[in-house]
């Protein structure tokens, strides 16, 4: 025996003496579960038999609550082996009385065995002596609005608050008179102690304070990193440099106020040159004369997003001598790191050489560039001079205490002996090529482990960081730290992104990530 589903159709096969079967399906005409039908099945088989006279019966199903919970001898076997029962289930679905004569099918119209009733309970009418149900002073509450009687405990009675009073009451206290911006758990909390309750209320002060226009414009600037480090390789001598402007100092000989410095990213070399202005066509003579034709071409070129940089003539230039010309995002200088940390370096060293003679800087900066050539750097552990001589330049302090070399030099073995570094020159630098590739990976695990994503698709809505520079000076220290919104133009990866207004027109320059945020409204 089987039944067809879980509240409809069984059928039951009795196979007598002498190869005789009967088969009969049946069909429920009211709901019962997978357990009930297997029951009302072996019930119907049981009635059969007795009809037929059996005296002694075996019973086989593929319900094992029945085999083990029925007092009789049934048997459990597989479903495979009950097919011919699954056939009668199906044949109660799908055939009528009398559509096939030699099956008997039989509808049930109430189970064999009714439901009988333990116990009444009357939730109008209470026992009086039973103890006092907490739940009834909120029932009546909530039911029919009567409050109890002692202010302190009707207090803890929460209101039930409907979506317009729930909006009310966050932004009466989020930022009404007595509101004061708070976050979404303050808001929370502050609204409990006044005496309100709504199942979904942390999710909807969440998402009000989130979507509050004061508090995403006047939002704490994001100091994490949205995305991870992305390290320029060096690939060999000469073939990448970093540009920037330091400045302005106080004026030198020559009305000079400013620096242009440029530093290899392989080799660490420094060259720097004082300049009165910070043009195009000074910018443009530097590289010229500092580095193309002392150093070669390079391959390319890493600078800001400043004026003298984006100049067209100047891009032609680079462009005529095959140099591609990198621009970082808008204030955004990790892209031109070692630019950025170069600059810092030497404006330390001017400091710490000037006293009080502040003018004097330009006097002092060939010393600087001096000191910093011949002083090891932490990412290579080598000197930028001996990475591009291949030997290490004579200091001041090997005249005045004779050094090893100084006090055995040797003229007819000098030449020789700068032939050997000359030939090692290449392991030197392969040397420190490996050392920078690993200070740069530990450097990259370091700052990756701070890094909190921020993720924006093309047309999403932003706030962007609004610098210093670009703050209204009127407003002074009341100046939102956040601007407009923005909608991304394009996603330029590595976490640049193109913007343009809300009306369609595009913004000038990339801006990196570490910068934006998602608006919400």
């Amino acid at each position: 025996m089987a039944p067809r589903t879980a509240r409809e159709e069984a059928g039951v096969i009795l196979e007598g003496p002498k190869g005789i079967t009967l088969e009969q399906s049946m069909r429920f005409r009211f709901k019962a579960s997978n357990n009930q039908a297997e029951y009302e099945a072996l019930l119907v088989g049981l009635r059969l038999a007795e009809d037929m006279g059996a005296s002694r019966i075996k019973c086989l199903t593929d319900s094992k609550v029945v085999a083990e919970q029925v007092e009789v001898l049934v048997e459990h076997i597989h479903r495979e082996d009950n097919a011919r029962a699954d056939q009668l289930a199906r044949l109660a679905a799908t055939k009528k009385l009398g559509q096939l004569r030699t099956i008997i099918q039989q509808e049930i119209d109430h189970p064999s065995v009714e439901a009988e009733v333990v116990a009444s309970i009357d939730t109008d009418h209470p026992d009086q002596s039973a103890p006092p149900d907490w739940r009834t002073e909120i029932k009546t509450f909530i039911t029919n609005g009567v409050a109890l009687a002692d202010p302190a405990e009707a207090k803890r009675l929460r209101t039930q608050s409907n979506p317009t009073e729930a909006d009310y009451v966050m932004r009466e206290v989020h930022e009404g008179i007595c509101g004061m911006h708070s976050g979404a758990r303050t808001t929370v909390s502050k609204l409990l102690r006044a005496g309100y309750y709504w199942p979904t209320m942390n999710t909807d002060c969440a998402t009000f304070v989130k979507k509050c226009q004061p508090c995403q414009k006047h939002g704490n600037l994001i100091h994490q990193p949205a995305e991870q480090l992305h390290c320029i390789p060096p690939a060999w001598p000469f073939a990448t440099w970093g540009v920037d402007i330091l400045g302005p100092f106080p004026v030198a000989k020559g009305q000079c106020k400013f620096l242009i410095v440029a530093v290899d990213l392989f080799t660490k070399w420094i060259e720097a040159e004082p300049l009165a202005s910070i043009s195009a066509h000074q910018v443009q003579k530097f590289l010229w004369r500092n580095i193309i034709t002392w150093f070669s071409i390079p391959c390319t070129l890493v600078t800001d997003n400043g004026l003298q940089f984006t100049d067209r003539k100047l891009n032609e230039f680079l462009a005529g001598l095959g140099i591609q010309h990198k621009v970082t995002s808008v204030e955004h200088p990790q892209t031109n790191g070692e630019a950025e940390s170069t600059n810092k370096v030497v404006l330390t060293e001017l400091k710490k050489r000037l006293g009080e003679a502040k003018g004097a800087w330009a006097e002092q900066l060939p010393e600087v560039l001096w000191a910093y050539r011949c002083t090891p750097q932490s990412t290579t552990q080598e000197t930028p001079f001996r990475l591009v001589y291949g030997s290490d330049a004579m200091i001041p302090v090997e005249i005045g205490e004779p050094s090893f070399c100084r006090a055995h030099f040797d003229e007819s073995t000098n030449e020789a002996e700068f032939r050997v570094n000359l030939d090692i020159v290449e392991k030197i630098r392969d040397r420190a090529l490996v050392v920078a590739k690993d200070t740069k990976q530990r450097y990259k695990r370091r700052f990756d482990s701070k890094v909190k994503p921020r993720e924006f698709r093309e047309g999403d809505l932003v706030w962007r960081a609004t610098g210093e520079a670009r703050k209204d000076p009127k407003q002074g220290k009341l100046a939102p730290n956040w601007d407009r919104p923005f909608c991304v133009r394009h996603n330029l990866n590595n976490g640049a992104f193109k913007l343009e207004y809300l009306s369609g027109e595009s913004i000038p320059r990339t801006w990196n990530s570490t910068h934006l945020k998602m608006y919400y409204s």
